[in-house]
């Protein structure tokens, strides 16, 4: 069983664990940060309230990070994914606004079809100019259905 709950400070560890091993595991996604600000980040994405954990056997194996209504972050552990972990922090987003926003690498072509199969749809591309790390990148935008 999955549980959903806000991030304590001391979950920033395992939250930056789980962007570091993002990146070390992703061959496009450049360095650009050393495992120690990954930590950091974490711990100041969770000062700031916006962290959600999912806690599988007493471990954190996923987050997501929301401030206001921009997606920030949604990261599952290698070992967690393909099991709806993504999905429900996601809905739990989506159950908290009517919109949506994120951006996603175009290099992230799994990204992609998981926020166009939750409803999310392409609203712009850039040529990376914009980001840290200087990667072509897509904004998706969704609303809640009013009907």
């Amino acid at each position: 069983m999955t549980v959903l709950r806000p991030a304590q400070p001391t979950d920033a560890g395992a939250v930056g664990a789980i962007l570091s091993a993002f990146i070390d595991n992703t061959d496009w996604m450049p360095r650009i940060h050393t495992r120690a600000e990954d930590l950091s980040f974490a711990g100041y994405m969770i000062e700031q309230g916006w962290v959600t954990v999912a806690e599988k056997a007493g471990q954190v194996c996923a987050f997501s990070a929301l401030n206001g209504t921009d997606v920030h972050s949604l990261y599952v552990a290698e070992g967690a994914q393909g099991q709806g972990i993504g999905a429900n922090l996601l809905a739990r987003m989506q159950e908290a606004t009517d919109h949506l926003s994120l951006w996603t690498f175009q290099a992230n072509t799994g990204a992609q079809r998981f926020y166009l199969r939750h409803g999310f749809t392409e609203a712009e591309r850039t040529d990376g100019a914009r980001n840290d790390e200087g990667l072509p990148d897509i904004r998706y935008d969704w609303h809640k259905d009013k009907s």
